[in-house]
This record gives structure tokens, C-alpha cells and sequence, in this order.
């Protein structure tokens, strides 16, 4: 005999009642949050807390919050107090062009030494890393770099050094001063310097003015316009100027057509200027502008970025037949890079930038530098196994020193540029949303303090973890009142199963890649924690030789290679080095076992006494089976030869290799030959 219909439906509302009598607060309290992956936050709002796009730009999914808001913590702290004490932090003791004294950006007459790039190069991240640490002795030399720089301005609007005016053929040269602005836009977040929106606004008055045939005319500002594009917009979203956006339109004509395709070979120019559309897209709205930009970075990399570290091959320029990860990016390139990154990341609402911006920030920029923070080198390779002073040309296009480490003149620009990494990275970190809520876009330790929710409270939310190499995340909220407001957290497209545990409740969300959004009322004492497992992974890189590097997480690694470091010159505060192998490099990888986690050996390391570097720092190795590969050699000046095309079968005998986090190694072989297994169907093609 069947029961009465009722009977089931009673029997679950019984069960239902007495599961929540059951369950405890927190688990109630969550019945009222909104846990869910998104592709971007919404764009039919903007954020009424920071200033961000006005009509009729295009609404920003995220915002940049004023410099103070994001507090480095942890290991990210001390990669900016090494910054600091190091070659960028103390760059006027080995840099001509950062000598105060008689320089035409401080003079306030603009006349005097050093008119060009190198000085607000590195003043645009020296002045952030002050800020962002709070380091009075850096902030105290900012200040007199901008008085200079403000006190430089004539009638019509110009400033900067007067040599620019005719530099170019008669004409004014427009990008030194595209970078004064960044320095200029910076100090007044940080410290509200009510002078700075004049002063911006006189200057762009007189950029509108100016003849057409005198805008943009020398090669460098025509090739990054798009700087200034950006410096407009920032201005525009505090004044609400129109006549900012005849400029906008202006600066588009006259910038190089990045629009039709990647229309220049040098890597710097590429890693800047790929951005100009999508930048361009938030005023005219249309969507070519927009896909252009995703275009040109796929155009590149599919050519000549088949290799590990976030990079492509230009060692000054690309060059067709030159793509071998032997070849590799000037540091310049990496920040700018790593730069464009975070600011699509606001244009588009793409996790994926966030994704790229870190591949740089943890596998290349670490290793272009000496663990001190010292010196740099130009040249960064994936796979580079000898750092000497030598030349290493046709390898690497510049000829000279390109691979030791010099704090000096060597790498003129790059000595200065790469002061931006880091700070910027720092400032990154956490973002505001168009619907008035929080986002954690780049993973490190660290603490944000924001206005939030309708009504704009102002809340903290603390960071506490060891990515990269940890796969742990959580987040602690401190809040004076209960407040609601959205919390978006990245999910890195390398993550095949994040979990999340929300005020002490687990949350099960399938997703891979976008956001987790957390929209809920927020009180005192609230936790998240995020964890996003990091599986290994093996990438083939079937456009150069079917090669391959191991991931773990957000981190590739690198053969360990044992280093010799010999002092090449310099003095004793500001040594030149080059470092020397001192074991074998030339292996293949023998994967004898399609199951990465059977093929290779997670191996935790304990460190008896710690380098001085955070990210030298890690806390797992792999081992895995590899062979020699006799015939892989260097050349006659000592840079490793190109790969064969795998799988190569080799008869030397199999041995076990220790692989390291990529950006820990100096010298590295990141993308490796494949030895041949006579296993069919085990060769790992896909």
C-alpha cells in the first residue's frame, strides 16, 4: 500500500526544520551570503568611493585605490625593504642621471644635466616605494624631485627640462615628461598636494594646443602614447574637464596604430604599447579597439613567447628565427609588462591579466636581479646557464655586456625602470569594485584599508600567506558596524579546484579562472579562507622543438644548477658579478609516466639558514628522472645553443635532477628537451 502524497513532502519539511534546528549560527548567517564565480564585476555602475571612469568612459570594473591603502606585509615587505636598501633605494650613489645637483628636473628652470628618461624613470617607482613603506628618508627625496618638477612649469603650460621642447627635430619630445606625470599623479595620492591638478591641467591645455604636426613626432612618444593616454584619464575622473577628451581623441591619431597589429619589434614598445587600444576603447566604445589589444598580446607571444616566465624573446628587438628560450626579455620589458597587466585587469575585469602579471612578477623579474637587490642584468633567458661580462651576440641582438650583474650605466635604462616593479605590485594587490566592494587581484601578504558599501565605511581586511608557494590564503575583516559589500577574489586559471571557507562554513563552487564573489553583510572578526590546490603541470611548447616546463601552481621551475658567483668589478659597496656553472645543465627530462605526481617527486626543503631574498625562500623542490644530452653544448661565447627538436633520444645513462622555483635561479634551463622513452604513445605531444 503507497503512503498519502503528503506523507514525503511532511516527512522533508520534518527533516528540514530539524537540520536547521541543528546547524549552528555561523552555518545561518551564511543562508544570507552570495557566493558566486563571475567573469567581471558589473560595468553599469561605478564606484562612488575612488574616483574612477566618468561618463562617457566606459565604468571601470575595478579601480586603483590611493597609494597607503594597500599595506605590504610578509615576504612582500621584504622584497620592498631590500628594494630600498638596495640598488633602486640608494640609485643616486652609482646613477649619473640621479645626481640632484645641477639636474635639469630639479633645477625649477628646467635647465641643467641629465633631461631625458633615466631621472623620473626611476623617481616613478622610487617615490612609490617610499610611500608604500612609509619610509620618511625616500618620501623626504621625493618631495624635492617634485618641487623641481612643479616648479619647472612656464605660462603656457610646459614643463620639464627645456632641452625636450626641440628635440626632436625642432619639435618637443613628449615622453620624458608622459613619465614625470605618473611620478606627478602618485605624489598627490599619496600625500593630496593640491597643486598637482592645475599644474596637469595647464600642461594638457597646452598639449591640445599644440600644432598637430608638432604632437607626437620622435619615435619613443609616438610608440607609447598611450602613457599619456592614461595620465589624461586620471585627470578627467577628478575634474570632469571635456576638453580632456578632445585630447584623448588626439593622443589615439597621433599614437602608433597598435590598432592594426604589433607595428613595432622592440620589446619594450610592445610590452607599453599593446595596451593603447583597450585604453582607448573605454571613449569610443567600440570593440575593436578592445579585441585589438588581446590580439596584438596573442600575435606576440604565439610567435616568439613559446617559453616559460610570462615573457617573450626581445633582447632588445624580436626577430623572425629568434625564438629559442635562449634568448630572452630586457628587466625594462618585465615591469612594463607586469604594469599593463594590472591595468587591464581594471579595464576588462580579465583574471586572467592577474594570472600574467604574477607569471612575470614570480618567475622572471626575481631572477634579473641579484638576491640583494644590487645589480640587475639586461637580459633574462629561460633557459641561460653562464652570466659572464661577454658578449653574446647573434644569440642576444645588443652586443656587449648583457647577462652579469651590474648596478651601473651597463643597462641604462633598466637600472632605472625597474624601480616600478615592485611598489607597483604592492599597490596591485587589492582593488576597489564598480558596485563598492573589495578585490583581491594579486596574492601576498598584506593588509588593505578601504570605504565600502553604500554608505562608504571604512573597513580592513588583513592577508595572511606564503604564495606562491603556499597554496593558503586567509583573509580576517576588522570593521567598526556590520557593512555589506561584495569581496572578489581571483581564481588563477591554473587552479583546477579552489575551495573556499567563508565565516567558518565551507562553500563548494566549481570554477577555473574569474572570480569568487562573496556578497554578504560583513561584521567584526570575519574570516575567509581561500585554498587553491597546486597541482603539477607540464606545459609543451609544440612552436619551439615540443619542449616543456613543469608548473607548480603559479611557479615554473628551473633545473638547479649549482652557481659560482666571482666578483667581475665594481667596488665593494657596488659590486659587478658574474655567476659560473659549477654542475652539468645539458639534460632532457625523462618522463617515463604520464602521471606527473608518479614521473616527478614533491620534495619539501628546509632551509638551515635562509637567503636573504623572501622569494629565494621556498619550501618544495622536485626531483625528477632526466638524461644528458652530449651533443647540447654552448656556443663559442659561452650562451647555451639552441634546443633539438624533441622528443631526443638519448644514450646516457638516467639520472635524478632537483628542480627549483624559476625565478630562484639565476642560471636555469626551464624549458627542457624531452627525452625520447620507446613507450608507445608516451611521448608526451599534448
Amino acid at each position: 500500500m503507497n503512503p498519502p502524497r503528503f506523507v514525503p513532502r511532511l516527512l522533508t519539511r520534518l527533516l528540514l526544520i530539524w537540520t536547521l534546528l541543528l546547524l549552528p549560527a555561523a552555518a545561518l548567517a551564511q543562508q544570507d551570503a552570495d557566493v558566486r564565480a563571475a567573469k567581471s564585476p558589473p560595468t553599469t555602475s561605478s564606484n562612488k568611493h575612488y574616483p574612477s571612469n566618468r561618463s562617457p568612459l566606459k565604468p571601470s570594473p575595478f579601480v586603483k585605490l590611493p597609494i597607503g591603502h594597500v599595506e605590504p606585509r610578509g615576504w612582500l615587505r621584504e622584497m620592498l625593504v631590500l628594494e630600498a636598501n638596495g640598488m633602486t633605494g640608494r640609485l643616486s650613489e652609482v646613477s649619473k642621471w640621479c645626481k640632484r645637483d645641477g639636474n635639469a628636473w630639479s633645477s625649477g628652470s628646467g635647465q641643467g644635466h641629465s633631461p631625458w628618461e633615466e631621472m623620473p624613470y626611476w623617481l616613478k617607482g622610487y617615490g612609490d616605494l617610499g610611500f608604500v613603506l612609509r619610509d620618511e628618508r625616500i618620501m623626504s627625496e621625493t618631495k624635492k624631485w617634485v618641487e623641481g618638477i612643479l616648479g619647472s612649469q612656464r605660462e603656457d603650460g610646459w614643463f620639464a627640462p627645456r632641452e625636450l621642447l626641440t628635440r626632436e627635430k625642432g619639435t618637443p619630445d613628449l615622453w620624458p615628461p608622459m613619465i614625470a606625470l605618473n611620478v606627478l599623479q602618485s605624489w598627490h595620492e599619496a600625500t593630496g598636494d593640491e597643486r598637482v591638478i592645475p599644474f596637469l591641467a595647464n600642461y594638457f591645455r597646452w598639449q591640445l594646443a599644440l600644432r598637430d604636426e608638432n604632437f607626437l613626432t620622435g619615435y619613443w612618444p609616438k610608440m607609447r602614447g598611450g602613457d599619456n593616454l592614461e595620465s589624461v584619464y586620471w585627470l578627467y575622473n577628478r575634474t570632469g574637464d571635456k576638453s580632456l577628451l578632445e585630447l584623448a581623441d588626439k593622443l589615439h591619431r597621433h599614437t602608433a596604430d597598435w590598432t592594426s597589429g604589433v607595428i613595432n619589434q622592440h620589446g619594450v614598445n610592445i610590452s607599453q604599447g599593446f595596451r593603447e587600444p583597450a585604453e582607448y576603447w573605454m571613449r569610443a566604445g567600440d570593440e575593436q579597439f578592445l579585441k585589438a589589444t588581446y590580439r596584438d598580446y596573442d600575435d606576440v607571444f604565439a610567435r616568439f613567447g613559446q617559453m616559460p616566465g610570462g615573457m617573450f624573446v626581445a633582447d632588445e628587438n624580436f626577430r623572425e628565427g629568434f625564438n629559442d628560450p635562449r634568448g630572452g626579455a630586457e628587466t625594462c620589458s618585465m615591469v612594463e609588462m607586469m604594469h599593463s597587466a594590472e591595468m587591464l585587469t581594471h579595464i576588462t575585469g580579465d583574471a586572467r591579466w592577474g594570472d600574467r602579471c604574477e607569471d612575470v612578477a614570480f618567475n622572471s623579474l626575481p631572477a634579473a636581479m641579484t638576491p640583494d637587490m644590487k645589480a640587475l642584468h639586461y637580459v633574462t633567458c629561460p633557459n641561460q646557464v653562464r652570466l659572464d661580462p661577454a658578449d653574446k651576440t647573434p644569440a642576444i641582438e645588443n652586443g656587449g655586456k648583457m647577462f652579469s650583474y651590474s648596478p651601473y650605466q651597463d643597462y641604462r635604462c633598466c637600472q632605472h625602470n625597474v624601480s616600478h616593479g615592485w611598489p607597483y605590485f604592492a599597490e596591485e594587490c587589492w582593488l576597489a569594485t564598480s558596485d563598492n566592494g573589495l578585490c583581491l587581484s594579486l596574492y601576498a601578504p598584506s593588509q588593505v584599508t578601504a570605504k565600502v558599501g553604500a554608505a562608504g565605511t571604512e573597513v580592513k581586511v588583513s592577508e595572511e600567506t606564503s604564495y606562491p608557494f603556499g597554496e593558503k590564503v586567509e583573509l580576517a575583516v576588522a570593521t567598526a558596524k556590520p557593512v555589506k559589500f561584495p569581496l572578489y577574489l581571483r581564481i588563477p586559471g591554473w587552479c583546477h579546484s579552489p575551495a573556499l571557507v567563508v565565516a567558518g562554513q565551507p562553500t563548494v563552487m566549481m570554477a577555473r579562472g574569474g572570480w569568487f564573489v562573496i556578497d554578504r553583510e560583513w561584521k567584526d572578526g570575519d574570516t575567509v579562507t581561500l585554498k587553491l590546490p597546486m597541482d603539477l603541470r607540464l606545459r609543451i611548447w609544440e612552436k619551439n622543438k615540443n619542449s616543456a616546463s613543469v608548473d607548480r601552481g603559479p611557479l615554473t621551475y628551473s633545473l638547479a644548477i649549482g652557481e659560482k658567483w666571482e666578483r667581475c668589478g665594481g667596488t665593494d659597496a657596488w659590486p659587478e658579478w658574474q655567476v659560473l656553472p659549477t654542475t652539468a645543465w645539458n639534460y632532457g627530462l625523462l618522463l617515463d609516466d604520464p602521471d606527473l605526481n608518479k614521473a616527478l617527486v614533491v620534495k619539501p626543503k628546509r632551509w638551515a639558514q635562509s637567503p636573504v631574498n623572501p622569494l629565494n625562500r621556498y619550501d618544495v623542490e622536485l626531483e625528477a628522472k632526466a638524461k644528458k644530452i652530449r651533443n647540447w653544448t654552448v656556443d663559442a661565447k659561452n650562451a647555451v645553443n639552441p634546443l633539438q627538436p624533441g622528443p631526443i633520444k638519448s644514450d646516457q645513462p638516467a639520472e635524478t635532477v632537483t628542480l627549483i622555483p624559476m625565478g630562484s635561479a639565476r642560471l636555469r634551463i626551464a624549458s627542457f628537451p624531452l627525452i625520447a622513452t620507446g613507450a608507445k604513445g608516451n611521448e608526451w605531444k599534448k
